[in-house]
């Protein structure tokens, strides 16, 4: 309402000050005289009006605003409030009948530790050789599969908590042990993809190739550690070819036979012979070749370093290769005329070494 009024005053000056502006343009004299002394009467009028009613106004509104809040939801949140000291989180629970092991796989399981805040876990599992300890998870998840390990190894595992004060103390350890022989196929992706030119039929355990030029296929799991056996039957044998049968490194050539570069570790044979070739040197000849029933084994002996072949269950020659460190993969090569299935999860033969 004062604001409204002041505005008003506001007005009528501006208009007072716009007429006597028109009256001081006004030409005659004479009717200028008549109205002189009124609009300097009119003027000195509003001024001292002016100064009394809007300079001099005390504000008819107190600056002092009354605010009065409701602070009883605000105090009854404060009581209710839990506070906590901040400290590293105690230590997990493993859940045994959750864990598991298949193939050269396991699975660990766990729960969150009581009275506890927890940001996330750390996984930790040794080398299966009862070896150091070394982080294999670290995340906000209650369960963690790892896969590529060792076959017939015992893995101990622990984990523990964390926050941002700190990691808490390791659970209980869990030993986990992996498969005794190995189950695998081959790989499709490993073997080259939809162009290897290789087809893989039976659950990928079955493999033949379409034209004359040979293409290597691999198995999907690869051993650095342990004694491993697997087979094959030849499926089909209707042309003079040479499959080639052994292990191959990751980056092996997929495009010739297996053992031409230095990635490869093969036996390649035919009907009546068979040869060891590694970065295309072959020898040691060996009478004796496949036909269509035919198997042929293959057995990378870790622990001794060394790679042998069976034809029909009898040793297809001494040890093939020796001195064998670092990671190896199953491996064939085959080309038109030849189809091949692969057997795992077979016991090692029994072995001399010494020829």
């Amino acid at each position: 309402e004062q604001q409204t009024s002041c505005t008003g005053k506001l007005q009528q000056t501006t208009g007072l000050i716009q007429f006597c502006i028109e009256a001081l343009k006004e030409t005659d004299s004479a009717a200028f005289l008549q109205v002189g002394t009124m609009l300097i009467h009119r003027v000195a009028n509003t001024d001292v009006t002016w100064h009394q009613e809007v300079t001099n106004a005390a504000p008819r509104v107190s600056p002092i605003v009354d605010l009065t809040l409701d602070d009883t939801p605000l105090l009854r949140a404060i009581d209710n409030l839990n506070f906590i000291q901040m400290k590293p989180p105690l230590a997990p629970t493993i859940i045994p009948e959750d864990c598991s092991a298949e193939n050269n796989s396991v699975t660990v399981a766990w729960q969150a530790p009581n009275h506890s805040f927890v940001e996330g876990y750390v996984l930790e599992m040794d080398d299966g050789n009862g070896g150091d300890f070394r982080e294999v998870y670290c995340g906000k998840e209650t369960i963690c599969t790892v896969d590529g390990l060792h076959f017939n190894s015992m893995y101990n595992a622990r984990v523990k908590a964390f926050n941002s004060t700190g990691e808490g103390e390791y659970s209980e350890l869990i030993g986990l042990q992996t498969a005794e022989v190995a189950w695998f196929t081959f790989d499709t992706q490993l073997s080259g993809g939809p162009c290897s030119g290789l087809n893989f039929t039976n659950d990928n355990a079955t493999v033949s190739a379409d034209g004359w030029e040979h293409r290597v296929a691999l198995g999907s799991v690869g051993f650095s550690r342990g004694i491993h056996y697997w087979e094959f039957t030849v499926d089909k044998y209707t042309a003079d070819t040479d499959p080639a049968f052994g292990v191959a490194r990751i980056d092996v050539a997929r495009d010739k036979m297996l053992g031409k570069d230095d990635k490869g570790f093969a036996m390649y044979i035919d009907r009546q012979r068979s040869w060891f070739q590694h970065n295309s040197v072959h020898e040691r000849r060996v009478e004796g070749g496949i036909s269509t029933g035919s198997t042929v084994g293959v057995l990378l002996d870790l622990e001794r370093h060394v790679l042998s072949f069976l034809v029909n269950e009898m040793p297809q020659g001494s040890v093939a290769f020796r001195d064998l460190y670092g990671v190896f993969y199953p491996a064939v090569s085959v080309n038109r005329g030849v189809t091949l299935t692969l057997h795992t999860a077979i016991d090692a033969p029994q072995m001399d070494y010494h020829h």
